[in-house]
């Protein structure tokens, strides 16, 4: 039975919670049932310890309402973990927040996105490489996927591969070693959570010239995520056996 660590950089919203849980839980619910997993939580933001990355299988780097570029101490002591646990090339997946800390993990840049917020069920585009990725590949062109960010990955670390984009977001998608990911949007949202989020910056939105109704009613499941969610099970597994070859650590910083 597989182990994977959820490292917890946040929480949601206290009414959000109350209804649908919190991050790590919608991210354990996105697995699906029958994954045979067992999921252990470190909330770091909270100050909890990491534990040995080897003692896992996987690593998800969960969303968060902070900022990376605040440079909180938790934070950069779980950049420090992160470079550690994808030169030992354990599957990491970073969602949002651990999209960005990964990227900086690895010396790369993230700041405010020039466009702006962005929120809503989005449609990510792979490019040549996220079309023969490991964790995208499979949807073989454009997919619709829950955003909800302000911050972006503006420069990508040497060596990491960017997968895809969005009207809005140059770096949708990075792989590391095609033993890392990070993707800016939420495979763990479903439509009731994303149109929360979308409510929540309403004002924000309207002040950029959006139309929020617009984007609400545009909200929508779409099954992306279970996918990824899924895949990164498979490499998971696929990186467990015992006959399995690594390739040696070519991400420079």
């Amino acid at each position: 039975m597989s182990k994977i660590l959820i490292v917890k950089t946040g929480t949601t919203f206290p009414s959000l919670k109350a209804l649908k849980g919190d991050f790590d839980a919608w991210v354990v619910k996105g697995f699906g049932r029958n994954n045979h997993l067992v999921a252990e939580v470190a909330e770091v933001a909270a100050g909890a310890p990491l534990p040995s990355a080897a003692d896992f299988a996987g690593v998800i780097v969960t969303g968060s309402h902070e900022n990376v570029t605040d440079r909180a101490a938790w934070s950069e002591r779980t950049a420090e973990w992160l470079w550690k646990t994808v030169k030992m090339e354990i599957p990491t997946l970073g969602i949002c927040y651990g999209h960005q800390l990964l990227a900086h993990a690895f010396g790369g840049k993230v700041g405010d996105n020039p466009n702006g917020l962005e929120a809503g069920t989005v449609v990510v585009t792979p490019n040549a490489f996220g079309s023969q990725d490991t964790l995208l590949g499979g949807f073989q062109g454009p997919f619709k996927a829950h955003m909800c960010h302000r911050q972006s990955v503006l420069e990508l670390p040497k060596g990491a591969v960017p997968l895809a984009v969005t009207r809005k977001e140059t770096c949708a998608a990075f792989s590391i070693n095609q033993c890392a990911w990070g993707v800016q949007f939420h495979p763990e949202f479903d439509s009731r959570i994303e149109k929360a989020y979308v409510l929540r910056h309403a004002d924000e939105l309207t002040e950029q010239g959006a139309d929020v109704q617009q984007i609400l009613s545009s909200c929508m499941e779409t099954g992306s995520g279970r996918e990824i969610l899924e895949q990164f099970l498979a490499v998971m597994a696929d990186r467990a056996r015992p006959s399995a070859k690594h390739r040696p650590f070519a991400c420079a910083v």
